[in-house]
C-alpha cells in the first residue's frame, strides 16, 4: 500500500523567507535531475513520492512536503530543521514550506556518521524488485516517517551493510529506497550503481 506523503510525527512548523539561493542550489540540481529520472515525482492519484537533504551549517536543508509532483523546485520549496528528537517523534522547522513526511529518517541517517552530508529518498518499483533483501533491508513491519524506521537505519549501519554500502531498501515502504554520502554527488553514484 502507498501512502506516501502522510506526515506521521509531531511538526513545529514556523513560516520563514525561503533560504538564499546559494545554499540550495547544487540540491535543487540534483533533485531536477532525480525528477527528470522519474525517481521522485508523484503517482498517478496525485500524491507525491521522494525527497532529497543536504546537513547545513544550521540543520538540515530538505524538499518540503508533497512537492514531488513539481518539475522544477525553487528555494520556495525548501525548508530548514533546525532541531529534532527522534525519541519524542517530533521536529521543528522554518521556512516557506512545511518538512517532508521522511525528515525524520534523513535525521537518522545523518546521526550514523559525520562524514555524511547529503541524503537521497527516491522510488522505482524496478530497483525496489531488483535490490529488495540483496542490499541492507529494513523489516517489512517497520512503516515510513516514525522512530522505528529512524531506529531501523541506525540497527541497519550497526550490523554492517550500509557502512559498506549507503544504500538502504524499506521493506515496509513500497518502492523506497535511500542513499547517502558525504556529498549529493556520492549519493547520487549509488542510485546509479543501483
Amino acid at each position: 500500500m502507498i501512502d506516501d506523503g502522510v506526515i506521521k510525527y509531531k511538526q513545529h512548523f514556523t513560516e520563514a523567507e525561503p533560504l538564499p539561493e546559494t545554499e540550495i542550489a547544487e540540491l535543487n540540481e540534483f533533485r531536477n535531475r532525480l525528477f527528470e529520472m522519474r525517481l521522485i515525482g508523484a503517482y498517478e492519484n496525485g500524491i507525491g513520492y521522494g525527497n532529497i537533504s543536504v546537513l547545513g551549517k544550521d540543520g538540515i536543508i530538505i524538499s518540503g512536503s508533497q512537492t514531488g509532483h513539481i518539475p522544477k523546485l525553487t528555494a520556495e520549496h525548501y525548508v530548514l530543521i533546525n532541531q529534532y528528537s527522534i525519541e519524542q517523534n517530533e521536529l521543528w522547522c522554518a521556512g516557506p514550506i512545511k518538512a517532508s513526511s521522511e525528515s525524520l529518517t534523513h535525521a537518522a541517517v545523518y546521526e550514523l556518521d559525520p562524514s555524511i552530508k547529503a541524503v537521497i529518498h527516491i522510488h522505482s518499483k524496478t530497483l525496489w524488485d531488483k535490490w529488495l533483501h540483496k542490499y541492507p533491508t529494513t523489516k517489512a513491519e517497520i512503516p515510513y516517517g516514525t522512530p522505528e524506521m529512524a531506529n531501523e537505519v541506525s540497527r541497519l549501519y550497526n550490523e554492517g551493510g550500509m557502512n559498506q554500502t549507503p544504500t538502504m531498501l524499506m521493506a515496509g515502504h513500497e518502492e523506497g529506497i535511500i542513499t547517502f554520502g558525504k556529498d549529493l554527488g556520492a549519493a547520487f553514484d549509488w542510485i546509479e550503481k543501483l
